[in-house]
């Protein structure tokens, strides 16, 4: 009777959690302090602030180091297969290399658009070659809610987004990431 109890209500916690963002989060996770350790470390080791890091923790997984997203995206900062492979990792799930991979990646993207925070972290979501293609962020719903929302959550960690996004490629609190004017 009792296993029966314990898988109604697993069953009950899969279907319940089933959310917006794409993902499924687990029963189990690390807490808040070890997240916020794992991220600062990381973001040290790759020269990216930690409090963008974090947002973008928060955005992709909700700090499941479990969670995976019904595009293969996989652990805390949802990498790809891909993503995953050129970071050598042996399991995208384990938490320390999944963040360091994902603080790698957003390194990259930051240096290939200037520091404009907005630009990296639309790449991060929709692929740079996407953000290349469009000067700006892409017109999709779903990149531009993830902009609007790591931009957020940076914001409220004290961070920084308008010093190093042009306003023209900024999104509006709850309106679309316009592109930028052509040159």
């Amino acid at each position: 009777m009792k296993k029966l109890f314990v898988l109604v209500i697993f069953g009950a916690l899969l279907t319940s959690c089933n959310n917006d963002q794409g993902y499924i989060p687990s029963v189990a996770g690390l807490d808040d302090g070890q997240l916020r350790a794992l991220v600062s470390q990381a973001a040290s080791d790759n020269g990216v602030p930690s409090a963008l890091l974090f947002a973008m923790l928060q955005a992709e997984s909700g700090g499941d180091a479990n969670a995976v997203s019904r595009s293969g995206a996989m652990g805390l900062m949802q990498l790809m297969p891909a993503t995953a492979a050129a970071c050598h990792l042996q399991s995208a799930f384990d938490p320390r290399g999944n963040v360091e991979c994902g603080a790698a990646y957003l390194g990259q993207l930051l240096a290939r658009f200037k520091n404009n925070v907005t630009l990296a972290v639309a790449a991060y979501n929709a692929g740079p070659n996407a953000v290349a293609r469009y000067h700006g962020v892409p017109p999709y719903p779903e990149t531009q809610a993830y902009v609007r929302r790591v931009l957020g959550l940076y914001a409220s960690a004290g961070g920084d987004a308008s010093a190093s996004a042009a306003p023209s490629v900024a999104c509006a609190p709850n309106g679309p990431c316009p592109a930028p004017p052509k040159s």
